[in-house]
C-alpha cells in the first residue's frame, strides 16, 4: 500500500509541510525533511522550484527564485533524495509545475520518483482530462498518486469527478487567492468546508492555503483530515534558518 494511503488511515488529524527544495541553501533539502519527520510532521511536500509559479504567493515565489539562483534543478533534487528512504519513512510528495516534469520526460520523471521512494505528485497545472488521457497509466505504473486540487469555485459535479479519479487525498484549496495571501478563515471558508464535508467524498481532504498556526490548523481540520502549511513555514526558515524547525512545528499542535 502507498504510504499516503496508509497515513490517511491513521486516527488523527494530519499535518503536512511544504517547502521549496534548495531553499534557504541548495543542500538544505534532506536536513529539512529529516527534521520535519523528527518533529512529528505526517507528510512532506517537496516543492520543485519553477520560474513562473502561477498559484504561489510572493513568499513561495521568492523562495523558488532563490532556489533556482542557488542552482536547484530536477536532476539535483533527485540526486539529493536518492538515499532519503534510508532515514525517512513518512510520505513524500513532489509538488511543482508540469513544465519541468515534461522537460525531464514524464516517464523518466515518474520512474526516478519511484526509485527514490516518492509517494505522490501534485501538479496544479496538469488538467484532469490530460492526466487521464495521457499520463494516468504512467503514474500508476510507477506507484505514484496524483493529487488534484479543488477550490471554492469548483462545482460539485467536478469535485465528484476528481474524487472518482483520485486515490489518496484531495488537496482542498481554502481560498481562490494565491498561497500565503490571507490569514485566518471567515464565514465563506467555513461554508465551503461544510459544503465539501456534506458531499461525503471517497477520498479524504487536506486543506491548503491560509494555515499558519495552531488556530488556523484546528479550523482547517474541523471538517477535513488534515492541513498543509507552506508559506508560513518558508517565512520561518527565512527568519530562523534550518536549525530550529521543531520550534515551528511544536506551535502548530
Amino acid at each position: 500500500m502507498n504510504r499516503i494511503n496508509q497515513k490517511m488511515q491513521e486516527d488523527k488529524k494530519l499535518l503536512s509541510i511544504y517547502f521549496t527544495a534548495g531553499y534557504p541553501a541548495l543542500n538544505d533539502t534532506v536536513k529539512i525533511i529529516k527534521d520535519l519527520e523528527k518533529s512529528g510532521v505526517d507528510m512532506v511536500e517537496i516543492g520543485l522550484p519553477f520560474s513562473d509559479p502561477l498559484a504561489d504567493g510572493p513568499t513561495i515565489q521568492n523562495s523558488s527564485t532563490a532556489a533556482l539562483k542557488n542552482g536547484m534543478t530536477t536532476e539535483i533534487l533527485f540526486e539529493q533524495l536518492k538515499d532519503i528512504r534510508k532515514s525517512v519513512s513518512i510520505p513524500l510528495i513532489v509538488m511543482g509545475y508540469f513544465n519541468p516534469m515534461l522537460q525531464y520526460g514524464v516517464e523518466a520523471f515518474c520512474k526516478k520518483c519511484h526509485e527514490i521512494g516518492i509517494d505522490g505528485i501534485i501538479m496544479p497545472d496538469l488538467p484532469l482530462d490530460v492526466y487521464q488521457n495521457d499520463y494516468e497509466v504512467t503514474f500508476k505504473k510507477f506507484g505514484l498518486l496524483n493529487v488534484f486540487l479543488i477550490t471554492p469555485q469548483t462545482s460539485d459535479e467536478r469535485i465528484r469527478q476528481i474524487d472518482k479519479v483520485s486515490d489518496g487525498f484531495i488537496y482542498m484549496v481554502s481560498t481562490a487567492s494565491v498561497t500565503g495571501s490571507k490569514s485566518g478563515f471567515g464565514d465563506e471558508q467555513e461554508h465551503y468546508f461544510e459544503r465539501i464535508a456534506s458531499l461525503a467524498l471517497t477520498n479524504p481532504q487536506i486543506v491548503g492555503f491560509g494555515i499558519k498556526d495552531a488556530e488556523t490548523f484546528q479550523a482547517a481540520t474541523k471538517y477535513a483530515k488534515g492541513a498543509i502549511i507552506g508559506s508560513a513555514f518558508i517565512k520561518y526558515l527565512t527568519e530562523n534558518g534550518v536549525n530550529v524547525i521543531s520550534d515551528f512545528i511544536n506551535k502548530i499542535r
